[in-house]
């Protein structure tokens, strides 16, 4: 009898935070006939280590790989210790600069430690692809090269802006798909994870392995999470990103700041549970209770349940309104004063009754809790600033504006309400 789950309800499990399945036939066909062999499918997500530290942003396809592990399959972290020196050309609009072997190396020990995080070590295959290309020969390299047409890549979006703008695009940039593509020859993936932004990379696996001889691996994608700002990807040199290697209560603070709507999507992305527990969630547990929830959840997943629950307990002591002084001077601030122009609000009910992107720094000079919009920039890249108790680490703020709340920068503390001109 086979030990894995019925295919449907597989599919449910795997299609939760996905972006699309490239063929999702073709999956439900791969799983089909690993529940009738018994044989695990091989499920490959590959990572350059590219930057030392991992975001919560780089954990939503990790936890796509986790849900596969889940349920029984094959779960093989690789990492791009061969890729990682040519530089994936992955929204850029220049050419990459390479890292030297010795950071290649530093990164991906730091990496096999985060990545277990959220992976079982002991039900994960960790592997690098400088297995295979290290003793390729210039010989395997020319016919890998003679499987893909020039035309073919410059079809990828971001080669094809720079060859109109007359931008450069070096000769081992165009090597980078094929190169990733072939890793899935190597390791006969039957499945490939990556963010939407991989699709490109990932399809270029798809045919060669056709070219190679063997069946198509399936396509799985996940969405490019945004940051704390609720706007803009997250990003460490945005300033919107939550690091996994960050202080429990500083982690707490940080989800405790995203915006009710941002929540829900985080709730999708980063954690295990399911669309229908999610769905009951918003209906029957009030927005404040559930972000706690959130919270402790991802604080959990990166540290332990002890230390997100003294997490919770220390930001409730330290910034919930019941520490705050009897007498706080209220503020009213005009919308048209503080919201993006670019975004084309204008003071009406309709803009009243929904959620609204503000300029902190505006917002913090108009309140009169510093003395200019400068200062207010400033007060955020120092950690001064908290809404309602929650530290803000953007310039953007994304809240309804139907309720007042409790700014901090530092001893100072207004009660805000933001009101249509």
């Amino acid at each position: 009898m086979s030990t894995f789950a019925p295919v449907d309800e597989q599919l449910t499990y795997l299609k939760k935070g996905s972006a699309e399945i490239i063929r999702e036939s073709e999956l439900r066909a791969k799983l089909e006939k690993s529940r009738a062999t018994g044989k695990p499918l091989r499920v490959k997500l590959g990572m350059d280590p590219t930057a030392p530290d991992l975001h919560l942003g780089h954990t939503v396809v990790l936890r796509k790989l986790k849900h596969f592990q889940d349920l029984g399959h094959t779960a093989i972290f690789l990492i791009g210790d061969f890729t990682g020196m040519i530089g994936d050309p992955t929204g850029r609009s220049a050419t990459r600069p390479p890292l030297t072997r010795e950071q290649i190396e530093q990164n991906a020990e730091t990496y096999k430690a985060q990545v277990f995080k959220i992976l079982d070590p002991a039900k994960t295959v960790v592997d690098f692809n400088r297995r295979w290309f290290g003793p390729m020969s210039s010989d395997e390299l020319v016919r890998l090269a003679a499987r893909y047409t020039v035309s073919q890549l410059l079809e990828r979006e971001e080669f094809h802006k720079r060859f109109s703008e007359e931008k450069p695009i070096s000769l081992h940039e165009l090597l980078y798909p094929l190169v990733q593509g072939y890793d899935s020859v190597a390791l006969e993936a039957d499945v490939e994870l990556g963010g939407t932004d991989q699709k490109f990379n990932l399809q270029v696996g798809r045919e060669l392995q056709r070219a190679y001889g063997q069946e198509s691996q399936v396509v799985l994608t996940t969405p490019i999470l945004e940051g704390l700002d609720g706007v803009q990807k997250m990003s460490k040199s945005l300033g919107n990103a939550i690091g996994i290697h960050e202080p429990p209560l500083e982690m707490y603070g940080k989800v405790m700041s995203i915006s009710d709507e941002m929540m829900w999507r985080y709730y999708e992305l980063l954690t295990d549970v399911q669309v229908a527990e999610i769905s009951k969630l918003k209906q029957e547990v009030h927005p404040m209770a559930a972000k706690k929830e959130l919270a402790r959840r991802i604080v959990a997943d990166f540290h332990s349940a002890e230390a997100a629950a003294k997490a919770g307990e220390d930001w409730g002591k330290q910034f919930q309104k019941g520490d705050l002084p009897e007498a706080i001077e209220d503020v009213v601030v005009k919308i048209g004063d503080v919201c993006l122009e670019t975004f084309g609000f204008r003071s009406s009910p309709e803009v009243y009754a929904m959620d609204v992107p503000m300029k902190v720094d505006r917002l913090l000079a108009r309140s009169g809790l510093v003395s200019s919009n400068s200062e207010g920039i400033r007060k955020i890249k120092e950690h001064a600033v908290r809404f309602d108790g929650s530290l803000i680490l953007t310039p953007v703020f994304v809240s309804s504006i139907k309720q007042p709340f409790v700014i901090r920068v530092g001893k100072n503390i207004r009660r805000v309400r933001v009101m249509p001109e």
